[in-house]
């Protein structure tokens, strides 16, 4: 079996680090049409990590996982390189990505009012 390798494609649609011997991936439409989250949960044991990526709403009590997904840590650390290069190249093109990380973590409203139905 080969070694793993991640490809992505960037936001221009450049395909980067493409071998000479490529995948050919299928995407679904009913997968390329997505699911939007906002909050990720990482949890991890001795041979795998796991991502719950959960979309938190406001008057929700209790978000929902949209979407589970399994790697093993040497796939993590290279899911992690990928995602740090790409978010170089956003950020070379369209500016630095602000984090506010000296603000507290957003309550479950948002910040904002509480809706009433």
């Amino acid at each position: 079996m080969k070694p793993f390798l991640l490809i992505y494609i960037s936001y221009n649609g450049k395909k980067e680090n493409h071998p000479k011997e490529a995948l050919n991936i299928e995407l679904p439409a009913d997968i390329a049409e997505g699911v939007y989250s906002n909050l990720v949960m990482i949890a991890h044991s001795n041979s795998e990590f796991v991502l719950d990526f959960t979309r938190a709403m406001p008057g929700l009590p209790q978000p929902k996982v949209k979407a589970r997904i399994i790697i093993t840590p040497e796939h993590a650390k290279r899911f992690l390189a990928a995602l740090q290069d790409n978010i170089k190249k956003y950020e070379d093109t369209h500016g630095t990505i602000s984090t506010n990380q000296n603000q507290a973590a957003l309550p479950m409203n948002f910040g904002g009012t509480m809706g009433e139905a």
